[in-house]
This record gives C-alpha cells, structure tokens and sequence, in this order.
C-alpha cells in the first residue's frame, strides 16, 4: 500500500476503535492515534470535522469514516 495520512479519534475503552487500530496494525498502515478522552481539543476538531461525538472517527487523506467500516478503510487506502 502507498503512503497515506491515516488519524484514528479515539478513546481507551472503545471496542471499536481497538478493532479499527488493529485493522491498520495488521495491514502495516502507520496512523496517528489521538485519545479524545484526554485530548479536549482534538476532541472538538474530530466533532468539527465529521460532526459526530462517537468514537471512532477514521480519517484518511482528508476523507472522514465514522465508526469500524473494514471496507471503507481498504477502498481509500487502495485509492
């Protein structure tokens, strides 16, 4: 796979966001992995970006995912 800006907004006691972190360690995609939990203002510049609260929220090259979607990440990481 190229090269791409993967940002995972999350928190410690998501499920999904663990699932969504895994996806991308398993794939070999590097990714930032912000904890909103502590973060207040990433938080809001997740909310800002994607407008949902929930986590996890995926961005990849500028493009917002909402929640663990495997089919999602795969169609804009083979982009």
């Amino acid at each position: 796979m190229s090269t791409h800006s993967v940002t995972v907004y999350s928190t410690p006691s998501c499920p999904y966001c663990v699932m969504a972190k895994n996806y991308f360690k398993k794939n070999g995609v590097e990714f930032n992995d912000i904890d909103v939990s502590i973060d207040t203002s990433a938080a809001n510049e997740m909310v800002r970006k994607s407008g949902q609260m929930g986590v996890p929220v995926v961005e990849i090259d500028n493009q917002i995912v909402i929640g663990f979607q495997p089919d999602a990440f795969e169609e804009l990481l083979s982009a």
